[in-house]
């Protein structure tokens, strides 16, 4: 009898088994996974669930009898420390080897950390990435408690409105230009700056941490613009890395990532690769995609693949962001983007990415008609004229006709 060992329970882990599964793989499936809990989502940690709105339970992607129920050996609060790559095998932390015929490695990513010699090991600096995380910060969220957002990409920016909406002051710092540079249009700031202040966040732009302050516990932060802040908590949210150190100490090529081809196969033909770990090609470029879709489209097609049919991944990138009373809709990747066009209509807008002639992302903002017609329209290869999209008369389903 086959065996696949997955190693990793995140989104990525647990749509590969379930989709084995479901196409028919009669043979042994062992899914390992560092946490105590099974495999749950993730992006509801800075959202719903710090709200108190989301319980844990329904956090899990599965119901807990869905493992055992469906023949798959699901190994909680067990780690991977080893891969020998030659004689199939795996090491878990426990010394126990488990071998196999294929391996996937779903192992996601790590938080971004702040050094120890500017305050990062303090009690009360805190990253949001696990159920571990977001308890943490879930005792601390207190109404008239203050609390330092490090970084101001979505997961700091998502923080600090669940901050405020609980009643916290909340002070956002981000080194560069403008939150949201690395992943957004100069409008799609905008409009986030001005929800975030209209609430009561203080943003702090082109402004980094020099030092955290406290003896054991955080207190404070000086800022490189000479200001200091007192405080009860720092969030810092300031990206991930993929990890990688598993796979490239079985000998498995990673740059930025696990390198996984079309098929999600790495350079080991026994060994595959999805979600935040591992990188893929979406037109002519090799990159990592870091979102609930890719976790699920890629981890299926290493399913398949794994079993021997013949499929190709196809990235449709799709994104999403809860802050205060806006949900952020993103369809597709905006590399490369020469011109924004901005629609407005019925208190909604979304933003319009163009390289040259060519439609290849939308931020909406509330407008969830945008989003599904841009969406559409940007996997059908059609890139209506910048007039028509601005123009608030246009119906916008009309234009996939086109």
């Amino acid at each position: 009898m086959e065996h696949f060992v997955v190693i990793g329970a995140g989104q990525a882990g647990a749509s590969l088994v379930a989709k084995l599964r479901a196409d028919g793989f009669d043979g042994k499936i062992t899914l390992i996974g560092a946490e105590p809990e099974p495999p749950y989502q993730r992006p509801p940690l800075s959202k719903g669930y710090l709200l108190g709105e989301i319980s844990k339970e329904r956090l899990y992607l599965r119901p807990k009898s869905f493992y055992a129920d469906h023949n798959i050996d699901l190994r909680l609060s067990a780690r991977a420390v080893d891969i020998h790559a030659d004689a199939r095998v795996v090491t878990l932390n426990s010394g126990e080897t488990l071998e196999y015929d294929k391996l996937a490695l779903t192992t996601g990513a790590h938080p971004n950390t702040l050094p120890a010699a500017i305050g990062g090991s303090l009690d009360g600096v805190l990253t949001v990435r696990d159920l571990r995380d977001a308890d943490a910060m879930g005792d601390v969220f207190q109404p008239g408690k203050s609390a330092l957002i490090i970084g101001g990409g979505y997961i700091g920016l998502e923080a600090a409105a669940v901050a405020a909406k609980l009643g916290l002051k909340v002070t956002l710092v981000e080194m560069a230009d403008r939150i949201l540079q690395r992943v957004a249009c100069p409008e799609t700031s905008d409009f986030f700056r001005s929800l975030h202040t209209a609430h009561g966040v203080e943003i702090k732009e082109g402004v980094g941490l020099e030092q955290l302050i406290g003896d054991d516990h955080v207190t404070g932060a000086k800022l490189t613009d000479g200001t200091e802040v007192t405080i009860d908590f720092a969030i810092v949210g300031v990206g991930i890395t993929p990890a990688t150190a598993l796979a490239k100490a079985a000998g498995v090529d990673s740059d930025r990532g696990i390198i996984t081809n079309a098929q999600a196969r790495t350079s080991n033909a026994n060994i595959y690769a999805a979600g935040d770990c591992a990188t893929c090609h979406h037109k002519g470029q090799r990159l990592r995609i870091e979102s609930v879709g890719n976790a699920i489209d890629q981890a299926e097609v290493a399913a398949q693949a794994m079993m021997g049919k013949d499929v190709t991944y196809d990235p449709k990138p799709w994104f999403w962001s809860d802050q205060f009373d806006c949900k952020l809709q993103i369809a597709g990747l905006n590399i490369g983007y020469t011109d924004v066009h901005v629609r407005k209509v019925e208190g909604v807008q979304s933003h319009w990415y163009y390289a040259g002639d060519e439609l290849i992302a939308v931020d909406s903002m509330n407008d969830t008609r945008g989003y599904m017609v841009g969406k559409r329209l940007i996997e059908a290869g059609k890139s209506p004229a910048p007039a028509a999209i601005t123009d608030p008369n246009t119906d916008l389903k009309a234009l996939l006709k086109a």
